[in-house]
């Protein structure tokens, strides 16, 4: 599987087999990351009303689209054609400046190429017992690591410490051209690690087969893309 990170909450999951994946696209003028050049089978939204995670109207083509939130209202399950989406309801940070009420949004889980990912959608405030127990048995987690505006960082290892995935990669955190002012570097999320299950992809783009998982927690940081 070729895996890509366009910056933000946005993924692109491109399997051996099955469909391919674009997760919580954004507006480019809004988190300064470039525009996403690719299309896919699928986009999951985790939300309908925050510009920075839900511009599926951007991707190129015709993709089919999941809001997360809905399948989490709706039973929490959705299924196209062999593809299945599991998802539950979060909300944004009690506290967020933006917003006078915190956005609600779903964080969403599923299966490519024999790997099981979550995606944290835009949760921005400790989980419930439910809400960490969804991410049991996750191969991949797609997690937030920036703190402020989201989760706060002892919040989300209290989660990685319980459901122990595989491999880590952070997203929504600072970076040179995402940079909210107290939204944390990704150092601050990588001290809780051990150096040695700690690599840096150098890259937006990463292969990943079932196989080549690690047996114990480790994190991946990927680069974002750039137009080239």
């Amino acid at each position: 599987m070729l895996m890509k990170w366009y910056g933000h909450a946005a993924f692109g999951l491109f399997p051996d087999s099955g469909p391919s994946i674009i997760t919580d696209p954004y507006t480019p003028e809004g988190v300064g990351y470039d525009p996403i050049p690719d299309t896919a089978d699928v986009v999951l939204i985790s939300s309908d009303d925050d510009d920075a995670h839900c511009r599926a109207d951007l991707i190129p083509g015709d993709p089919h689209v999941i809001n997360a939130l809905t399948v989490a209202q709706s039973g929490g399950i959705s299924n196209w054609e062999t593809f299945q989406v599991k998802a539950i309801e979060a909300a944004e940070w009690d506290h967020h400046p933006e917003h006078a009420v915190p956005g609600q949004n779903g964080m969403y889980r599923f299966e490519l190429d024999g790997i099981r990912f979550a995606h944290m959608g835009d949760v921005g405030n400790p989980l419930s017992v439910e809400q960490m127990d969804f991410y049991q048995d996750v191969d991949v987690l797609l997690a937030l690591a920036g703190g402020y505006l989201t989760i706060e960082l002892p919040d989300l290892m209290k989660m990685i410490n319980r459901v122990k995935p595989r491999l880590i990669i952070p997203m929504h955190f600072r970076t040179l051209t995402y940079r909210p002012r107290n939204t944390f570097w990704i150092e601050s999320f990588l001290e809780y690690f051990d150096d040695s299950s700690v690599s840096f992809a150098c890259s937006s783009q990463a292969h990943l087969t079932a196989e080549s998982l690690p047996t114990s927690t480790e994190v991946l940081v990927m680069d974002y893309y750039r137009q080239p």
